[in-house]
């Protein structure tokens, strides 16, 4: 086998890890699947033969993800209204001794906690607190001493703590009560949902001011359960169909049009019982990985008609 063989043999083997390191650090799953290409580009064309092909890679995609997120920061300043990370719809990296954190720490609510973190703080927790590595690799992987990459470590976690999600309950629990809402959802049920939902629920958006606010952002289970009640008959009139989902490692869904274009996409967030947050996002921008996606403008106009025509 040649050199260039076995390096692309170790990277493919190490690409899940990479990306996730790399999904975590962005937020974004483009970026982080260029990042990804980035880092094999750089290893195909280094002439050294490290000792750890893994302990190399992460150093190069975290390097690559710091650097990618410092400019995107200044994007996300200018972004219209809420900003999201892109919905991941299954996390390619798997170790079924950490699977319950791997899915915690992908989450949208861990994700957006993340970013009040510098780019630096972020992939140093990243790198220890989600993927166990050790201060070597670490101050290795960010070009500061083991001493720097404790402290960094120690800063960012009590900013992540206070506000930290906490996901008690079970993957079986979580995943029937998605069910129970989604089912009550569908069927148009007022009590049903809101019976589901925390008294302080909220309801969120993110369309980067380039799809239609489905929800312009509620709050309480009184306003989300009529809203929620209220959106899927006429939606479901002109065919468009709401598939579970589990996104960032939580339950969720895909809505699709009638050609089965994605619309967009929804995750809950569920904490004793309840559904305390549902966060959509339908910036086209964001979805491509998912599938084709609609012409979000095109299915409003068409679900508007739908509410409003008579029986």
């Amino acid at each position: 086998m040649t050199r260039t063989a076995q390096k692309a043999e170790e990277f493919e083997e190490l690409r899940p890890l990479l990306f996730s390191i790399a999904y975590r650090i962005l937020g974004s799953v483009t970026e982080a699947e260029d990042a990804v290409q980035e880092t094999w580009l750089r290893y195909e064309a280094s002439t050294t033969s490290p000792v750890s092909a893994k302990a190399f890679l992460s150093a190069v995609v975290t390097r690559i993800s710091i650097n990618v997120l410092r400019s995107a920061r200044v994007r996300r300043e200018a972004y219209v209204g809420p900003w999201f990370p892109e919905p991941l719809l299954a996390d390619p990296y798997e170790d079924p001794e950490r699977s319950a954190e791997l899915a915690d720490s992908v989450s949208m609510a861990a994700l957006l906690l993340l970013e009040r973190l510098s780019p630096l703080e972020r992939a140093v927790f990243v790198l220890r607190e989600v993927f166990d590595f050790g201060f070597p690799e670490i101050a290795s992987a960010v070009g500061r001493s083991e001493a720097a990459c404790r402290q960094l470590v120690v800063r960012a976690r009590r900013h992540m703590t206070e506000d930290r999600p906490r996901f008690e309950a079970g993957r079986r629990e979580r995943e029937e009560l998605a069910t129970r809402f989604f089912d009550a959802f569908r069927e148009g049920d007022v009590d049903g949902v809101r019976d589901l939902l925390a008294a302080d629920v909220r309801l969120v958006a993110d369309s980067g001011g380039k799809a239609p606010q489905w929800v312009e952002g509620f709050f309480g289970a009184h306003d989300v359960s009529r809203v929620l009640a209220a959106l899927l008959p006429p939606f479901a009139r002109i065919g468009g169909v709401v598939e579970p989902h589990q996104v960032n490692g939580q339950p969720g869904a895909i809505f699709r049009d009638r050609d089965g274009k994605v619309v967009n996409t929804w995750t809950l967030d569920i904490l004793d019982g309840q559904i305390q947050t549902i966060r959509t996002v339908s910036n086209p921008d964001k979805l491509g990985h998912v599938g084709p996606v609609a012409d979000a403008w095109a299915v409003l106009r068409e679900t508007q008609r739908a509410r409003f025509a008579p029986d």
